[in-house]
């Protein structure tokens, strides 16, 4: 089944966001097709008391990025919940803002994203929690130019135009990076752009600098189209997360536990096969050989648990946005936490408390 996530049906999302956030440029004014996988339920398989074992749900929606998921392609989660009666939906985004103006509309009810889109989506009201978080250690994001760029590090980007999607992780480390170099988010002329698009652009010559990530920025530099002026590497970002409907979540904290503990299965399986995870993800991504080992040698493993100390690293980032004006007042990033005790009722012990 193909499903169309009409733009119009994310009219409200963007008011809120326009009128919280001055001068944030619309999001991306249609989203990506979203791909539905759909698994065949026989009656004898469902799930006969969903209440009782805390899944009220009979199909789950999660949402994946342009770049690719793993836990899609290995149907772990269709493997898991097949036998509970519970079949698996999947929607592609172009990015992370994408991805959470859908979870706002409740077109899907679980998706990855990067430390930042939860952020703008929590201050434009979306109904959302964080749920697990992802590790990354920065090195898959960059600012890049063309190699033959008169550009050679971030002070010579100061009157520039810069291409990267608002919202998403890549305004997080722009912002970061013009700080550490003495530079104002209003000495750069801002372009937002998601980067599937963003991405034939830069490879025509058409963008001097681009805040990109895997697998747009592997390819580019395989391609011999860019040369990384600074990575994200270092920098204190709390990582990504897997972000739920709040309601979905309330509702269903067994199937949350039974997600997560796949999720993380699968995160250690890949982070000791690494040539046979970008045998499994290379397909699906149709990228040569190469640039695919790229991708996977910068891709980050593993799952952390909601702690006090992320909720205060996440708190930082929000902080930032507020202080360079991007937030319109001071945003409590605990709004959009579950209680400890719901916490634990999702959390398998396996996953890492830092």
């Amino acid at each position: 089944m193909v499903a169309v996530v009409k733009p119009q049906s994310l009219k409200i999302f963007r008011r809120f966001t326009l009128l919280l956030v001055p001068g944030l440029l619309t999001l991306a004014t249609s989203l990506t097709l979203v791909s539905c996988t759909q698994q065949n339920q026989s009656p004898a398989n469902q799930v006969s008391d969903t209440k009782t074992s805390g899944i009220k749900t009979k199909v789950l929606r999660m949402g994946y990025q342009q770049a690719g998921d793993l836990v899609r392609v290995t149907k772990v989660l269709e493997k898991r919940l097949e036998p509970l009666g519970i079949k698996v939906e999947w929607g592609q985004f172009a990015q992370g803002p994408q991805l959470m103006e859908a979870m706002n509309v409740g077109k899907i009810d679980l998706g990855s994203v990067g430390e930042t889109p939860p952020i703008f989506a929590q201050a434009a009201g979306a109904q959302i929690v964080y749920i697990v978080g992802k590790r990354s250690d920065g090195r898959k994001s960059a600012i890049a130019v063309p190699p033959d760029s008169p550009i050679k590090n971030i002070k010579d980007i100061k009157g520039q135009k810069v291409v990267f999607q608002k919202a998403s992780a890549s305004h997080y480390f722009i912002l970061r990076a013009l700080e550490d170099a003495g530079l104002k988010y209003s000495d750069i002329q801002v372009q937002s752009i998601p980067n599937v698009e963003a991405s034939s652009a830069f490879l025509s010559g058409k963008i001097p600098v681009w805040v990109t990530g895997d697998p747009h920025l592997a390819r580019a530099e395989k391609l011999g189209k860019a040369r990384v002026i600074k990575n994200a590497e270092g920098l204190d970002s709390p990582g990504g997360y897997y972000i739920a409907g709040k309601q979905f979540a309330i509702d269903n904290p067994e199937l949350l536990r039974i997600v997560i503990e796949e999720m993380d299965k699968i995160e250690r399986w890949a982070e000791a096969h690494p040539q046979e995870t970008a045998k499994l993800i290379a397909p699906y991504q149709k990228l040569p050989p190469d640039v695919m080992d790229l991708v996977i040698s910068r891709r980050g493993y593993g799952l952390t648990a909601i702690s006090p100390d992320l909720i205060k690293k996440q708190q930082r980032v929000v902080d930032y946005f507020y202080k360079n004006g991007l937030l319109p007042k001071p945003l409590n990033v605990e709004e959009a936490m579950l209680t400890p005790e719901q916490y634990a009722a999702i959390t398998p012990p396996t996953i890492s408390q830092k």
